[in-house]
């Protein structure tokens, strides 16, 4: 490249300088010599070529994996091919195992049935057949007429009393027809109201005569009744002690603190703890869904507002949605129902009263969850009133109902020359008002009427896993509410909770029903034939139950006021009301899936499962899988395996199945893959069922096993998975 400089020598002329070119470049086009043209050529011939090898090998890759690809639909034609002209053979043959299996179980609940109706017959021994209405009445009647008032006799006439409610319960679950359904309820809350009225009439008889139990170190009467239902514990305010406000039950594990208003009053105080609950069944009368609900996400624990979008499924119709024609004939068996208690029945009260009051009671029975019949409406609340009500699906009442009332202190008997002189009140039992009214009080002090304190133990046959709630009962809307608890506080380590509401009143202990979901694993693996074991680790606590035939048995770490559940055998229906009694709650209903959000699966295929599941229960192992969560609502994915003995299944032994409404296939991913894939496992096949699938990787001895199930295990082991839902709530 040349360069040019121009200047001037002086005014008028002009010069010119050039440079050189640098050596090694040409001195025009800036060509290159050629040297470097061969290196340039010879860079490209490399670079072409490597094109060319890199184009070669990405070509006979695609080649590859289009040949893989053509094999592998071709290989998964031929299997859905095969799997299509043995789907009806299978499908049959698991037909006619469960049809089998429901033929026998049926047929063996009935003769049960039967043999329990026999038996009771053969018994001869006055006890009331609750189902025979007649019976009932003729007992009721007997009750009410019996003058007995001895605390003994009552408390033991009483539990038996209880057996027969726990019978008619039993009986409402099971019954369809209407009239039927509204007898046993009818004769439910006779035997309640009759019950409580005899505790009041022995409450009355002890009072009377509180003069002769004096407490020589308080001046009061304080005495405690206790059997295995009730425990009942009395106060009579005899030395009236401004400075003596506190009061304490320890064998009943029951404390009070009352103000000074009643401290210095003519009082007596009765604290009955009754280990029942029938109060929760009149206010089961109100809407469901009092609030919006909150729901327990399957990620955590956190919640979500219950309006947001859940996975589509098919809505299930309630309990208590009914049709206009059902409300119509509904209307007239309440008409015959009540005419035909206000002609049977003799109170205080006025018939009409009663007979409205009975009314109302019955419509809360038939709203019970378990009680229901077909044709029960549930009552709509105004919404300012939901506001402040307990939603009894969201929460559940457990340890049975606290009793707290304050009476006038009947008139005491005075010996007199060897006579028992007493003045006789027929009313009764009068209830003292409190908080008091203004007419009560003299003109110069003012009215305040503090709140009462409260402490209790929490009772023995209750697990309470998060810090109890109290609920105080409503007489009005006959509702559970928590507005008028204050001061709440859990000391953990005693058991002890303490509170102080504004009025007496009954009160109960609460827990969220929905507490221990949704699980954070599941795993059923058998133990030997027709045993298996159950094991749930739930959000709160983990717990196993051992499958035997039919019969179930808990374990469970916490073992504090459960020893009459932990380790006992008994069947699992049984099982499951012992459980949620004693707030240990695995399983799931209708109403679940407002509180806790599930995984959207598709309820057919997945009963369908659990149905196969318990097939094979005493040889194969079944177990939680987080793929579940990942293959959408029309599939299922568990790991399964074959497995005998007791000892703990290896880890390696493991395999995931996908399960579906047409097939079921092996995965060919594992649990610890990174992300989920659909592919089936290499040289396994397609089949119309989960049992049969299993059966392609299963022993001799494996499939023996499952030929030799008991009916009545598969039976207890698939109404164990159906009740808890694994597959949808975990």
């Amino acid at each position: 490249m040349r360069i040019h400089f121009y200047g001037y020598l002086d005014a008028t002329e002009l010069f010119c300088f050039s440079m050189p070119p640098k050596k090694g470049k040409s001195s025009k086009g800036g060509k290159l010599n050629k040297a470097q043209k061969a290196k340039k050529q010879q860079e490209e011939e490399e670079r072409r070529l490597q094109e060319e090898e890199e184009a070669r090998l990405q070509a006979e890759k695609e080649e590859k994996e289009k040949l893989e690809r053509e094999k592998k639909e071709k290989e998964q034609e031929r299997l859905e091919l095969k799997d299509q002209a043995r789907r009806e053979d299978e499908l049959n043959e698991l037909r006619h195992l469960l049809e089998e299996i429901h033929t026998a179980v049926t047929t063996l609940k009935t003769d049960a049935v039967e043999t329990a109706k026999w038996e009771r017959y053969m018994r001869c021994d006055g006890i009331p057949d609750p189902a025979v209405q007649q019976d009932l009445n003729t007992y009721i009647s007997l009750w009410r007429d019996d003058p007995e008032v001895n605390i003994t006799l009552v408390l033991k006439q009483c539990h038996l009393t209880l057996q027969l409610m726990e019978e008619l319960e039993d009986l409402l679950r099971d019954v369809t027809d209407p009239q039927e359904c509204y007898k046993y309820q009818e004769g439910l809350i006779n035997l309640q109201e009759l019950y409580h009225s005899k505790l009041l009439l022995t409450t009355e008889e002890i009072l009377k005569r509180a003069s002769m139990n004096i407490d020589t170190e308080t001046g009061n009467m304080q005495t405690v009744f206790k059997d295995v239902n009730v425990t009942l514990c009395l106060w009579a305010n005899l030395k009236k002690n401004p400075r003596f406000r506190v009061l304490n039950f320890g064998e009943a594990g029951l404390g009070f603190e009352l103000p000074k208003q009643l401290a210095v009053s003519h009082i007596a105080v009765r604290l009955l703890h009754t280990r029942y609950d029938h109060l929760s069944l009149l206010a089961r009368m109100a809407h469901k869904i009092i609030h919006t609900p909150s729901l327990r996400s399957l990620a955590g624990g956190e919640e979500v507002p219950a309006d947001i979008d859940l996975p589509e499924q098919g809505e299930t119709k309630r309990t208590g949605e009914v049709k206009e024609d059902i409300e119509t004939q509904q209307q007239r068996v309440d008409e015959e129902s009540a005419a035909s208690l206000q002609s049977r029945r003799n109170s205080a009260q006025s018939a009409e009263g009663r007979v409205s009051q009975i009314q109302t009671q019955m419509e809360a029975l038939s709203a019970e969850g378990d009680l229901t019949c077909p044709t029960v409406q549930l009552t709509k609340m105004d919404r300012s009133e939901c506001a402040q009500v307990v939603d009894l699906m969201q929460h559940t009442p457990l340890g049975g109902v606290f009793y707290c009332d304050v009476f006038h202190l009947p008139p005491q008997a005075h010996q007199v020359n060897g006579w028992e002189i007493r003045q006789l009140l027929d009313e009764g039992l009068q209830v003292f008002p409190y908080p008091m009214e203004k007419s009560n009080l003299d003109d110069n002090k003012a009215l305040t009427c503090p709140p009462v304190g409260v402490s209790v133990t929490l009772p023995d046959s209750v697990a309470f896993l998060e810090t109890p709630q109290v609920a105080c009962w409503d007489a009005g809307v006959k509702q559970w509410r928590m507005d008028s608890i204050t001061d709440l506080s859990y000391e953990e380590e005693e058991a002890k909770i303490s509170f102080k509401m504004d009025s007496f009143q009954p009160f109960v202990l609460m827990q969220e029903t929905y507490a221990n979901l949704p699980f954070l694993s599941w795993e059923l693996r058998p133990l030997g034939q027709d045993a298996a074991l159950f094991t749930v680790n739930g959000a709160l606590i983990d717990l196993s139950i051992t499958i035997q035939g039919n019969q179930c048995m808990l374990q469970l770490e916490q073992e504090r006021g459960l020893s009459h559940l932990i380790g006992k055998w008994m069947s699992g229906p049984i099982l499951q009301r012992a459980m949620l009694k004693a707030g240990i709650n695995i399983f799931v209903n209708e109403y679940t899936d407002k509180y806790v959000i599930p995984c959207g699966k598709d309820p057919l295929t997945e009963h369908a499962a659990y149905k196969q599941m318990a097939l094979f229960a005493s040889a194969c192992a079944f177990s939680w899988s987080k793929w579940n969560a990942k293959c959408g609502p029309e599939h299922l994915v568990m790991q399964a395996c074959e497995h005998h003995g007791p000892v703990p299944v290896p880890k390696d032994s493991w395999s995931l199945y996908m399960l579906g409404a047409q097939r079921s296939q092996k995965l060919e991913i594992t649990e610890t893959s990174e992300q989920f894939s659909p592919d089936y496992y290499p040289g396994s096949e397609f089949h119309s069922t989960f049992i049969h699938m299993l059966q392609d990787n299963m022993s001799t001895d494996g499939k023996a096993r499952t030929r030799e199930s008991n009916y009545l295990f598969v039976d207890t082991v698939q109404s164990l998975l159906c009740a808890t839902r694994p597959l949808m709530y975990s």
